[in-house]
C-alpha cells in the first residue's frame, strides 16, 4: 500500500513537472521563418487585402482552413471549420451618371450622400442657385421654384461686400450659413428638389480620401431587417472642382470667379442648359464570410475552453485597384493564431496536450464593427458558460510611435484590470523566460484611445469571460496601403507570439480557471 501511495503521489507531480517544462519546447516551434512565410502569403497582392465579401477574403479563409486541417485540429461546426457569419452590405451604388454627352465616375469625380432606393434621375436642365442661402437678409431662393428640379450650389463661403464683410452679419465674422457644415443643404432639401449638386473646392480632397472606400459601403450583421428604411430626401452629389467648373462655364463663370464676386443682393437663379441622366441608389447584398474555427480537445479539464482569436479581415481592394495589405493589421495576429495552433497541436501529438480545450478562431469582419466576434458570442459553437478565458491578438508585428525611439522589446497588454485579478499574474509569470517589457498604459482608466473596447475580445468580455488583448501599437501606416510585410519586425513579433503561447499554456493547464472578481466597467462606464 505504501508503494502504491508513493506512486500515486509521484505521478501527478511528474505530470505537473512535465507541463511546467513543456512550454519553452513548444513555444520555440514558433519561428521567424514560419511566421514570415505565413504573413508573406496573407499580405500578398494575391490576397488583395483580405476584404470582407471579396476574393482575397475567400483565399484567406481557405488558407487558414488548410493550416488548421494540417495540424489535426477538429472541425466542430457540424463537421466544418467554417461558421458562416450572416452579413449584409449596404452601399450607395451608381450605375451611371451622365451630364450632356459625358460620363462621370462615382468615387472619382463625385460622391453621393443619400439613402434613396435605386432610381432613375433625368432632367433637361440644372438650376444654379448661387450659395443656396435662404436668409432674411439674403435669400437666393426667394421666388424660385425648385420642386422636382436638379439644382447646383456653391457649398462654401458666403456673399461679401467690397470690404470683405459678410452681407449677412455685416462684419468680418461669417454667418452660420458658412460655419454650419450642413445648414444650407438641409434647408434646400425642404424645398423638395430632385437632386442637389454641391460644389466646393474642399470636395476634391474629400473625394480623393474617401471616394473609393465609399464604394465598399458599410457592412452589418444581417438580423433580417435589411429592408430599405430610406428617408427619400433628395440625394446630395458632392462634385469635384473640374466637374463644377465644367457646368459653371456654361453660364460664364467658375467656382473661384463666383466666390471672388462682391455682392450686395442675390443674383437671379440661372439655368444651365445641360441634360442629366443618372441611375443610382442604395444596394443591399447578403454576405456570409465565415469565422474559421479549429478545436483542440483537452484532457481532464476538456469541458472548459480557452478561446485564442484574431481577425483575418482587412480593408481589401478598392475598385481603383488600391490594395490595403494589412500586414500588421491583422495579418500579424492571424499568423499568431495559426502559429499557436501549430505549437499546441504538436504538444498534444507528443502526449503533452493542454488540460483544457482550446478553440482557435480566425474572426471575420472585425474591421466592419467587431461583427465576427459578435456573431460568435450570439451563436456560440461551444456554450459561453464553458469558455473560461479569451486571448485576442490584433496587430503584433510593428514598433509603435511611442516606442520608436526607445526600447523595442515590449508588448502592450490590455485587459489585466478587467474581470479577473488572475490575469496580470498569469501574464507576468508567462513573461519570465521571454523578458518583454509589459506595457500596461492602455489599461489606464483615463486612457483616451479606449482600445479595450475596440477589438474582438470585448464581445467575450461583455459576456463575463476574462479577456486579454495583446497589441504592438499604432503607427503611421495603420489602415493605409503602406502596411506591408517589409515593415514587420519579425524577431519582436515572434517574442510576442511566444509570450502569448506561454499565457495560453498557463490558462489551459492551471488547476483553477481564472476567477471573475472584478467588474468590466466602473460606475461611470469608462473602464477600471
Amino acid at each position: 500500500m505504501r508503494k502504491l501511495f508513493s506512486l500515486l503521489f509521484i505521478l501527478p507531480y511528474a505530470y505537473s513537472c512535465s507541463l511546467a517544462q513543456a512550454p519553452s519546447k513548444y513555444a520555440n516551434l514558433i519561428t521567424e521563418e514560419s511566421s514570415k512565410a505565413h504573413l508573406t502569403i496573407l499580405a500578398s497582392k494575391e490576397f488583395e487585402g483580405r476584404g470582407t465579401g471579396q476574393e482575397g477574403g475567400k483565399k484567406t479563409v481557405k488558407y487558414i482552413t488548410e493550416q488548421f486541417q494540417s495540424y489535426g485540429l477538429k472541425p466542430i461546426v457540424n463537421g466544418s471549420y467554417h461558421q458562416p457569419v450572416s452579413l449584409v452590405r449596404v452601399a450607395y451604388n451608381v450605375e451611371s451618371f451622365r451630364l450632356g454627352d459625358q460620363n462621370f465616375v462615382y468615387g472619382q469625380d463625385f460622391f453621393v450622400q443619400g439613402d434613396n432606393s435605386a432610381q432613375s434621375i433625368q432632367a433637361d436642365e440644372i438650376i444654379f442657385v448661387g450659395y443656396g442661402i435662404q436668409d432674411e437678409k439674403y435669400n437666393e431662393l426667394k421666388g424660385v421654384d425648385v420642386t422636382g428640379k436638379v439644382i447646383l450650389l456653391v457649398n462654401e463661403g458666403e456673399p461679401v461686400d467690397a470690404s470683405g464683410n459678410s452681407i449677412i452679419t455685416g462684419t468680418s465674422t461669417k454667418s452660420t450659413w458658412t460655419s454650419s457644415r450642413f445648414k444650407r443643404i438641409q434647408e434646400l432639401t425642404k424645398l423638395n428638389p430632385k437632386l442637389i449638386l454641391a460644389a466646393s473646392s474642399q470636395n476634391d480632397e474629400m473625394i480623393k480620401r474617401i471616394g473609393g472606400r465609399s464604394l465598399m459601403g458599410r457592412v452589418q450583421l444581417d438580423k433580417g431587417t435589411a429592408a430599405n428604411n430610406s428617408t427619400q430626401a433628395a440625394p446630395v452629389v458632392l462634385v469635384n472642382t473640374a466637374m463644377a467648373n465644367q457646368l459653371l462655364a456654361k453660364i460664364g463663370t467658375s467656382l473661384e470667379q463666383f466666390k471672388a464676386k462682391t455682392l450686395t443682393s442675390p443674383e437671379p437663379a440661372k439655368t444651365i442648359k445641360v441634360g442629366i441622366n443618372a441611375e443610382m441608389g442604395v444596394k443591399r447584398e447578403k454576405l456570409d464570410d465565415p469565422n474559421v474555427l479549429g478545436y483542440l480537445e483537452g484532457s481532464d479539464l476538456k469541458d472548459e475552453v480557452i478561446v485564442v482569436c484574431g481577425h483575418w479581415d482587412h480593408d481589401g481592394i478598392l475598385p481603383n485597384g488600391t490594395i490595403f495589405p494589412g500586414a500588421d493589421d491583422n495579418g500579424s495576429g492571424t499568423v499568431a493564431v495559426v502559429e499557436l495552433a501549430k505549437a499546441f497541436a504538436k504538444a498534444k501529438k507528443d502526449g503533452k496536450g493542454p488540460r483544457r480545450s482550446i478553440l482557435f478562431i480566425a474572426l471575420a469582419a472585425e474591421e466592419k464593427g467587431l461583427l465576427g466576434s459578435q456573431f460568435y458570442v450570439e451563436n456560440p459553437i461551444i456554450p459561453l458558460e464553458k469558455t473560461v478565458a479569451c486571448i485576442n491578438i490584433d496587430m503584433l508585428g510593428r514598433i509603435d510611435d511611442k516606442h520608436l525611439n526607445g526600447d523595442h522589446n515590449y508588448v502592450h497588454v490590455i485587459g489585466t484590470n478587467k474581470l479577473s485579478t488572475d490575469l496580470k499574474p498569469i501574464v507576468e509569470k508567462a513573461n519570465k523566460d521571454i523578458n518583454l517589457i509589459l506595457d500596461y498604459d492602455y489599461d489606464r482608466p483615463d486612457e483616451p484611445m479606449r482600445l479595450y473596447y475596440r477589438s474582438d475580445h470585448y464581445n467575450f468580455a461583455k459576456n463575463g469571460i476574462p479577456s486579454l488583448f495583446f497589441f504592438s501599437g499604432l503607427h503611421p501606416h495603420y489602415h493605409t496601403p503602406e502596411d506591408t510585410v517589409d515593415k514587420i519586425d519579425f524577431p519582436m513579433m515572434v517574442k510576442r507570439e511566444r509570450l502569448i503561447f506561454n499565457v495560453a499554456w498557463d490558462l489551459a493547464n492551471r488547476d483553477t480557471k481564472p476567477v471573475v472578481d472584478l467588474p468590466l466597467e466602473d460606475a461611470k462606464g469608462t473602464g477600471r
